[in-house]
């Protein structure tokens, strides 16, 4: 089962809706709570932080016989410091993420903490590429 989403760029009031959206899917396959939980926030931390840094991009999600695989793509700024990026209070937010209560520096290591597998693949100026692994079993 696959799911296509656009996220629209620095648009607040819709960050989160794609992942609302497939919490709601998983929950009406009957997937296991914690499943779902942990692809809720990958998927929902992992779209902000698109929204946020990457004046958005587009999300593919295919739920598998064996794990769902989250696939970000944007063509925002790019990330110079995947190391540093994961370091947790890290962030390099606007004043703007910010004041809407965004912007803590948790997003990427929340990521890494419920998923089973994360890879980044980002190229200063030309965008980033985030995978991400959730195992059914």
């Amino acid at each position: 089962m696959e799911f296509h989403f656009d996220v629209c760029g620095e648009d607040y009031s819709l960050a989160g809706s794609a992942s609302s959206m497939i919490k709601k899917k998983l929950n009406q396959l009957g997937l296991p709570p914690l499943i779902v939980r942990k692809t809720a926030i990958v998927m929902y931390e992992a779209e902000i932080n698109m929204v946020i840094h990457a004046g958005g991009g587009v999300v593919d999600v295919h739920i598998n016989p064996d794990d769902i695989r989250i696939i970000l793509k944007d063509e925002g700024p790019g990330i110079p410091d995947i190391d540093r990026a994961m370091e947790a209070g890290y962030s390099t937010a606007s004043d703007k993420a910010r004041e809407l209560g965004f912007g803590a520096g948790m997003g990427l290591p929340n990521i890494r903490k419920n998923s089973d597998d994360l890879r980044i693949e980002s190229k200063v100026g030309e965008g980033t590429t985030v995978t991400i692994m959730v195992k059914l079993k």
